[in-house]
């Protein structure tokens, strides 16, 4: 399959590209989006409030090993990273259901450094950190439902960002 060490993997380029998680109160959401940061080599995952982070039993159930390889930082308060980064030239996209909002598939990341932020399961990404964000994201929905897994909208957003730049980099 051609697939690299978790030696190597420390080694290897990472794309410009950061998750960030505001308070998932699941971990096997966080270890989920570790391994799919890992996927994508991910160039680190911030957690923020209640956010689970490593060792947990959770995310390590999930994670596979990703949360040994994929850079990860946490902070109380989430907002303290984005600014950090935010003052460092990247950008913010907020994954939410707003007035204001770019669908997925319409959204343009040129040559830019972008973070993802994913909310909580339940309340969503909190108006304080949305107060940041460069453009918020939507992933439209056809069915009953109005909102997806933390896990699985952040691998939707992350695919659509490497298809954008160009997975062929990678191989």
């Amino acid at each position: 399959m051609g697939r690299i060490s978790p030696e190597t993997y420390t080694q290897v380029p990472k794309v410009d590209l950061v998750i960030a998680l505001d308070n998932i109160r699941s971990g096997n959401n966080v270890g989920s989006v570790f391994r799919t940061s890992d996927a994508f080599r991910i160039r680190e995952v911030l957690l923020g409030g209640i956010s689970a982070q490593p060792p947990h039993r959770d995310i390590q159930k999930t994670a596979l090993g990703a949360d040994k390889t994929v850079n990860w930082r946490y902070a109380h308060e989430l907002i303290d990273l984005l600014e950090e980064y935010k003052s460092k030239g990247w950008k913010i996209a907020v994954v939410e259901q707003m007035e204001e909002r770019t669908l997925l598939q319409d959204w343009k990341t040129d040559q830019d450094k972008w973070i993802i932020v994913v909310g909580n399961e339940v309340k969503g990404v909190r108006d304080e950190v949305c107060a940041l964000a460069d453009i918020c994201l939507e992933i439209p929905q056809f069915g009953t439902k109005h909102s997806l897994n933390v896990a699985v909208c952040t691998g939707m957003v992350a695919w659509e960002f490497m298809h954008q730049k160009g997975v062929s980099q990678l191989l």
